[in-house]
């Protein structure tokens, strides 16, 4: 659990408006120790005006020695600049002091002289939290830029793929197949194919094919007529009737019998259909989309599925990913139903504790986005204030997602020989620091955008590491 909330703390640009050598000497061992860096600004209005530049994520500074007074400090900063941590060092504080400091907006009060671990402890809450309201400020930002389709929501180059191939072919008759994984989001391509096409005025009708009987299935699409079976004591439409000037979406179709496909395929073909038990056939005009998570080329193989019915069928192909095959897009997922749920339920949660985030980022999902929608209802169900923590997530989860942390760090981190030869830590933090950068690039296809997103900094913080290292 700890190397999961260790995990998004990310190297931090810290300014000390302190000018106590001793303080410097504390705060610069214990930044250099957790690989961050230090500048010194000679007055707190200087450091005041670096911060309104942006890129400072904390200030330390001297509350004995501010201009203006630390509480209105405080206060201005909280209201411009929420992102940036600050920690108030005092050599004359008291606990009023403190109290004040903090509920002036301050992580933490350090009395002097102070040991270089109680610097670090500070320091690392102070960055993390600065980090925290960072990054659920950039979620916020995300869901908002185009990384959302309706409900659709992935910044993965596959999700982005997808957001182009339904915005090209909504407005059109053309027949959709989705395929993935169950819980994937099929429904919600459907949805979304519907809502940006001229039909979207239309109704939208969803028939679930596995959950009923062929016999059943045949008569509540095609509709039946008086007396074509038992119990059938009047006319009644079916669901492509119904769908009559928007869109019919049948979900599991690969599970559907070879006489029901008989008939689905007229429709598709002529546009035309039969009631259960009538002669009379009756023109449809709907949008079909059609969705499964069986391997429909391997029925076609194995005679349980039409081979012409495939083929027609088969006309645009949308291909939904599983969820654990882009856990970048775990986070915008997250805080999209975050707030969905928070509304609903009436309740003020409005964010996620970082070792959460770490946590839904490392789980497996087996149940897809829709796991991970429950989870998140359940999240904010039992949350008690306004985050998420740890705590809020199912147990099992949480254990799975920190196994699996432990396990790439362990793939990850080469043995330790006695007889090597030590590397200084300098030279292996900016060693590290580049092939982190060089993996982020390649994992985000080159787009240097995304790739700050993913590593939780800003896209300039980003630029000036690249220039640094020499990685173009």
């Amino acid at each position: 659990m700890d190397r999961l909330h260790s995990q998004t703390v990310t190297m931090a640009k810290v300014l000390v408006a302190d000018p106590d050598p001793q303080s410097q000497d504390a705060l610069r061992a214990a930044l250099a120790s957790a690989g961050h860096s230090m500048e010194i600004a000679p007055s707190t209005k200087d450091a005041v005006a670096a911060v309104d530049e942006g890129g400072i994520d904390l200030l330390v500074c001297d509350a004995d020695m501010s201009d203006p007074p630390i509480g209105d400090l405080l206060a201005d900063l909280r209201a411009r600049r929420p992102e940036t941590a600050v920690i108030v060092t005092t050599a004359f504080g008291s606990v009023d002091d403190a109290v004040c400091a903090m509920r002036n907006g301050a992580a933490d009060l350090l009395r002097k002289p102070f040991r270089d671990e109680q610097a670090r402890l500070a320091i690392e809450r102070a960055i993390e939290r600065a980090q925290l309201v960072r990054e659920n400020e950039d979620l916020r930002h995300a869901l908002d830029d185009r990384v959302q389709l309706g409900n659709l929501i992935g910044e993965d180059p596959r999700m982005q793929a997808i957001f182009k191939t339904v915005r090209a072919v909504a407005d059109t008759r053309t027949t959709v197949l989705v395929t993935g994984e169950s819980g994937t989001g099929k429904t919600v391509v459907a949805r979304a194919l519907h809502a940006m096409s001229a039909r979207r005025h239309g109704p939208f009708v969803e028939v679930n094919c596995g959950a009923m009987p062929e016999t059943l299935l045949e008569s509540e699409l095609f509709g039946h007529v008086r007396g074509a079976f038992t119990g059938a004591t009047r006319d009644k439409p079916g669901k492509f009737e119904a769908a009559n000037g928007g869109t019919i979406f049948l979900d599991e179709i690969g599970t559907s019998s070879p006489a029901f496909q008989v008939r689905l395929l007229r429709v598709l073909q002529d546009r035309i259909l039969e009631r259960v038990g009538d002669n009379k056939t009756i023109e449809v005009d709907c949008r079909i989309v059609l969705a499964t998570n069986l391997d429909l080329e391997a029925a076609v193989r194995q005679g349980r599925f039409r081979e012409d019915l495939y083929y027609r069928i088969n006309v645009v192909s949308i291909e939904m990913p599983p969820l654990r095959q882009r856990r970048e897009d775990v986070p915008a997922l997250a805080m999209h139903f975050l707030r969905r749920f928070a509304k609903d339920h009436g309740k003020k949660v409005e964010r996620f504790a970082p070792a959460a985030l770490a946590a839904l980022r490392n789980a497996s999902w087996p149940g897809n986005v829709r796991q991970l929608e429950n989870v998140i209802e359940r999240a904010v169900v039992f949350a008690q204030g306004t985050g998420i923590d740890l705590k809020d997530l199912p147990p099992n989860l949480v254990e799975a997602a920190a196994a699996a942390a432990a396990a790439t760090t362990a793939l990850a981190t080469p043995p330790v020989l006695a007889d090597a030869p030590v590397t200084p830590l300098r030279s292996a933090l900016e060693d590290a620091e580049k092939r982190i950068l060089e993996h982020a690039l390649v994992h985000c296809g080159g787009n240097r955008e995304r790739a700050a997103k993913a590593l939780g900094i800003n896209r300039s913080t980003l630029f000036a590491k690249l220039r640094r290292h020499g990685v173009r």
